[in-house]
């Protein structure tokens, strides 16, 4: 279900709206503004997946507003000017709809919408970070949660997995480690030590703590230490 809200300085233009988004069953419109800012703030505090937007308003133009957000949320132009159609474009808006448009051409870029909202969560899912690791300990594998893993720490040709309440040694090596404990979650600070930064407590150049537990920082990775104290 798209999350969506309008923006028109014309209550007409966004009753003409609410009347066809009614019809299209993936569409959820959350409010309807004559104000931008109004608008503007409901999309800084609330989920929003597209925005129904007119042009030509008093305040602020649509394309000064799409302008205005860092992250905007896909756009579908409504408006009775045909002018700034390549402008809109060029801020990869979805659709450009000239009015008076029909519920079959409403639909069409309802359709486009929601197209692209499937791909943009489909790539979500295919970039998203596994939620746990199986690690090879003896003959077991052993399913652990990566927000569990403290550090690795190479042990000769092993490496111990060190948990809050428990160490697993696996027979692997730090690169085959690294290759394991997917970034940005986990980064290595020493030739010997992989970190999670989501357990860490304290960093300087040299050391980073995870929990009470001090681990160097090696002199060749002492820029990647930077960018967690920075």
């Amino acid at each position: 279900m798209l999350k969506a809200i309008v923006i028109d300085d014309e209550p007409m233009a966004l009753e003409v709206v609410k009347a066809l988004s009614e019809k299209v069953v993936f569409v959820d419109v959350k409010g309807y503004y004559t104000n931008c800012f109004e608008a503007i703030q409901y999309i800084k505090s609330n989920p929003v997946d597209l925005i129904f937007l007119d042009i030509k308003m008093p305040d602020i133009s649509g394309i000064e507003l799409v302008k205005s957000i860092a992250n905007p949320p896909m756009v579908i132009f409504t408006t009775a000017y045909s002018e700034h159609a390549v402008e809109s474009f060029e801020l990869n808006a979805i659709d450009y709809l000239l009015k008076p448009f029909s519920l079959a051409r409403f639909l069409k870029a309802c359709n486009k919408a929601y197209e692209q909202y499937q791909l943009r969560l489909n790539q979500q899912l295919l970039t998203a970070e596994p939620a746990y690791v199986f690690i090879k300990s003896g003959y077991d594998q052993i399913k652990i949660n990566l927000d569990d893993i403290w550090y690795a720490e190479g042990n000769g040709n092993y490496i111990d997995f060190v948990l809050e309440k428990k160490k697993i040694t696996s027979r692997l090596t730090m690169n085959e480690a690294e290759a394991l404990l997917p970034a940005p979650g986990f980064i290595r600070v020493h030739r010997s030590y992989i970190i999670s930064k989501k357990h860490i407590t304290k960093a300087s150049r040299k050391s980073i703590w995870i929990g009470t537990h001090e681990i160097p920082v090696g002199s060749a990775y002492a820029d990647e230490a930077d960018k967690i104290i920075k």
